[in-house]
């Protein structure tokens, strides 16, 4: 692979005529993370936000030539195996990819958002191949319950991250469970959306895309549950049962490492004549809070801007870097002998906060505000 090309990642599943799900959502996934979308179309399926009207397996012989076309020139940095139609193409494709060594991210598909069934017994029961070859599987509960439980698929050393959205509650926790006992879970408020079809096939190819970009297994989750948050939030409400997520509104957030200059605060001593300003310039108002002199505006590639009214709008003006690795970076900065006037903590408004001035005496803020930055609570 030359440098700086795009990671390669092989999404093997069925396709999704109403492009919520499956192939379709792995693309738009791996493209937006900066990967570079290869496939193995395992079904199609005729299928809208209301259910799964038909499927038409691929025949497994095809399936596996599909593999073999792209490993045998293009080649492969991960591989996400969702859908797989029945047993004798997963036997087949455990088969073609023995001798990959690549990451392996497992999605064990069985029943979509719908409710319509996609894998009989004899396939799940082949399942036990591909977990074995996985680098990590990726069941919702039900699926776990199908595959014997978690007890007895941790006895037999699979490494899992059991997905929590089926169960109740205002907060889903995933749960991730490695070899020796490892272990790590993660817990988010609940997004109240019908927009929820394709949120396993995404996050899945997300985690995929992470590892074939060298990332480690758990910053690649990490990154990868923040995009799936994302899209939520940024869904476009189409159709009118189970809609897609809205992958293409999510920007840098999800993409970026850190340090990355995605927000900026100005000044401003009229309120009302500042934000009337910013809108007629094309800004969106994402925040509105006269109360407290401040308004939040977005454009088009996701980037944040605010006003904050002052009497000195010059000492008011602030610009701010985001890392997720916030307190790693203050230490780093610290040890360096930088001084802080603020030290990290998590403020009001959902941002985790560091403050210190430059040289010539202007205030940096350093943060980490994830999803909170542009979808705020009070987002109007």
């Amino acid at each position: 692979m030359r440098k700086g090309a795009p990671a390669r990642i092989l999404m093997i599943a069925g396709s999704d005529s109403g492009g919520g799900a499956g192939i379709q959502a792995d693309i738009k996934t791996a493209i937006m993370l900066g990967g570079h979308a290869m496939t193995a179309v395992t079904a199609i399926t005729a299928q809208n936000t209301l259910g799964v009207d038909a499927v038409h397996m691929i025949p497994t012989q095809m399936v596996i030539d599909q593999i073999s076309a792209v490993v045998s020139d293009i080649g492969v940095d991960a591989v996400k195996i969702g859908m797989i139609g029945n047993a004798d193409t997963a036997h087949a494709v455990a088969d073609s990819l023995a001798d990959l060594s690549c990451p392996i991210i497992f999605d064990p598909v069985m029943v979509a958002t719908s409710g319509a069934v996609l894998a009989d017994a004899g396939t799940i029961a082949a399942f036990e191949r591909l977990m074995r070859l996985a680098t990590l599987t990726t069941p919702n509960l039900p699926e776990l319950q199908a595959l014997g439980g978690k007890d007895a698929l941790l006895a037999r050393r699979f490494p899992l991250l059991i997905k929590g959205g089926h169960a109740d509650g205002d907060h889903i926790i995933d749960e991730l469970h490695l070899a020796l006992g490892q272990s790590e879970s993660w817990s988010d408020a609940r997004i109240y959306t019908r927009s929820t079809h394709g949120t396993g096939c995404t996050l899945a190819t997300a985690i995929a895309t992470g590892l074939g970009q060298g990332m480690e297994l758990v910053p690649a989750i990490e990154r990868a549950r923040l995009f799936v948050r994302l899209a939520l939030l940024g869904a476009p409400g189409l159709g009118h049962g189970h809609g897609p997520m809205g992958h293409q509104s999510v920007r840098e957030d999800a993409m970026v490492a850190g340090p990355s200059l995605n927000h900026v605060t100005m000044g401003c001593r009229d309120y009302a004549a500042s934000v009337d300003f910013y809108k007629t310039l094309g800004l969106q108002q994402i925040v509105d809070s006269p109360a407290n002199g401040y308004a939040r505006f977005e454009v088009p590639n996701g980037v944040t801007f605010s006003i904050h009214q002052s009497d000195d709008v010059a000492a008011s003006s602030i610009v701010y870097f985001e890392s997720k690795r916030l307190d790693a970076w203050v230490t780093e900065l610290s040890s360096q002998g930088y001084a802080f006037e603020q030290m990290p903590q998590d403020e009001s408004w959902g941002w985790r906060e560091a403050r210190l001035l430059d040289p010539s005496g202007n205030m940096v803020c350093l943060y980490n505000a994830g999803e909170n930055r542009r979808y705020p609570a009070w987002r109007i």
